[in-house]
């Protein structure tokens, strides 16, 4: 006679075998293998900048002086390093405000910013589209990869190859929310989401 398995049990079994073979989530660009990350981060806020959770704005159009509200993670000194993170912004009556960098040994290597017609764009690199106007309308979620290898630069948006250049080679760390460039201004709420860092 079978030996009759309890209904739980059954259930409890099924379930593991279901999870075992359940496939890995790739959010990520480029190929792996790539090993999730967690570094630390600090939160800063000048000027008219305040930070709320992962909404960060600037109140004032003020185009001196510093504005920011950002997250600041922890600094990294080897390896190929991924960020992914989600943005959307609220509103925006300002213009050339960074929401995204690569900081490098002393000066911002990678800067994405928008300005007044949604465009993005990099600060450094003479200012060269990475993606064209309105795509960061009010409400419209934009996902951004930045890559960093050495002392290149890959960036994508939306999962699409938009640039890559040789920046700065040592110790870089990454940072997004809202500050004002040097030919910026505010205001701008944005908010941002699923922040991912990877390690190959």
């Amino acid at each position: 006679m079978a030996r009759k398995i309890p209904l739980v049990a059954a259930v409890l079994a099924s379930a593991g075998s279901l999870a075992l073979s359940a496939p890995a989530a790739t959010a990520q660009v480029e190929t792996g293998p790539w090993t999730s990350v967690s570094p630390g981060y600090s939160v800063q806020q000048q000027g008219c900048g305040t930070v709320s959770g992962l909404t960060m704005s600037l109140s004032c159009s003020s185009a001196s002086g510093v504005q920011r509200a950002e997250r600041r993670y922890d600094t990294y000194c080897d390896g190929v390093r991924q960020f992914q993170g989600t943005f959307r912004i609220n509103s925006m009556s300002g213009n050339r405000i960074s929401l995204k960098q690569t900081f490098g040994p002393s000066d911002a290597d990678f800067m994405l910013a928008v300005d007044s017609s949604r465009r993005l764009y990099s600060v450094r690199n003479g200012g060269a589209t990475i993606a064209p106007a309105g795509t960061a309308a009010n409400g419209v979620s934009v996902t951004v990869n930045t890559v960093h290898s050495g002392s290149e630069h890959r960036i994508y948006i939306n999962g699409s190859s938009r640039l890559k250049y040789a920046g700065l080679s040592g110790c870089h760390y990454d940072k997004f929310g809202a500050y004002r460039t040097d030919s910026g201004a505010g205001p701008i709420s944005v908010t941002w989401s699923n922040i991912r860092f990877w390690r190959r």
